[in-house]
């Protein structure tokens, strides 16, 4: 859903990534530099209990993981490299911001709900690999309910408002972290299914394997 917003934050971010390109950053220092701050932080702050504190110190460093791309694009080295980076890191700072969200419902909200957590991160990681086997098979698996924008904001707000003292609002966004993953996964997995039944999705020579 967020996803229709990347041409807005283009207008906004773009500035930045000529900014840090004239300074001589490379982009993938700021793949690497957002993924790890992003994870530190949420780890940080979530397990600690700043709540409120944490989810805006998150949400300003994760627009990194936009800028890195700007940048790319900008200084004309976007490529498969930067691509698979990218898409890895992204994993590790999924990991970070829900795992520490987990860490932290179980310390002062029981261990109920810190499982929950851990499922919501289960297909948070299961939604992005389905994704990415489909494209190591020639298929699209870019359809859902719930991207990873919309898993990083809905998580963050939760965090926002209960660190705020807003009730249960953590609980509820892992509620719909857990559903809108389902919910997700199933259909990319739909979506792989319908278009390797399709006859002009068949191999030109045998079945394609895949390493896990």
């Amino acid at each position: 859903m967020l996803e229709r917003l990347r041409g807005v934050q283009g207008v906004v971010l773009r500035p930045f990534a000529r900014l840090l390109l004239r300074l001589g950053v490379h982009p993938d220092a700021v793949t690497w530099f957002g993924a790890l701050s992003v994870t530190v932080t949420a780890l940080v702050c979530f397990g600690m209990g700043w709540l409120w504190q944490g989810a805006l110190a998150v949400a300003v460093l994760s627009c990194s993981d936009m800028i890195d791309g700007h940048m790319a694009r900008e200084s004309g080295s976007a490529g498969r490299w930067g691509g698979f980076l990218d898409a890895t890191l992204d994993r590790v700072a999924d990991a970070g911001v829900i795992g520490g969200l987990a860490w932290h419902l179980g310390l002062r909200a029981g261990s109920a709900w810190a499982v929950l957590a851990v499922v919501a991160l289960v297909l948070a990681q299961a939604t992005s690999y389905v994704k990415a086997r489909a494209e190591a098979i020639n298929c699209q698996a870019d359809v859902g309910l719930v991207t990873r924008a919309d898993r990083i904001a809905l998580a963050l707000l939760g965090a926002l408002l209960g660190g705020l003292g807003v009730p249960y609002a953590l609980e509820v966004a892992v509620v719909l972290l857990v559903l809108g993953g389902a919910i997700t996964v199933v259909q990319r997995l739909v979506a792989v299914r319908r278009q390797l039944r399709s006859p002009a999705s068949a191999p030109a020579s045998g079945p394609i394997r895949v390493r896990t």
